[in-house]
């Protein structure tokens, strides 16, 4: 290959690459967000708190949901 085909390639290559890590960029749910929730296991809890229906669960961290 030429010189100016590796150049463009590399500078090409550089400019399409993301600037930051995609997985620093994704926003971490800390739990779901339900119009209707529920139990989904008998480790979970329903808990009012601020006016809202809460769910936790103390076997799976998954299952926590919140109303509204």
């Amino acid at each position: 290959m030429s010189f100016l085909t590796q150049f463009t390639r590399s500078a090409f290559q550089q400019f399409t690459r993301p600037a930051a890590n995609p997985s620093i960029l994704t926003l971490v749910r800390t739990m779901k967000v339900r119009s209707s929730v529920k139990k989904m296991c008998d480790g979970c809890t329903t808990v009012r708190r601020r006016g809202k229906l809460f769910v936790t669960c103390s076997k799976n961290k998954k299952h926590k949901q919140r109303q509204g």
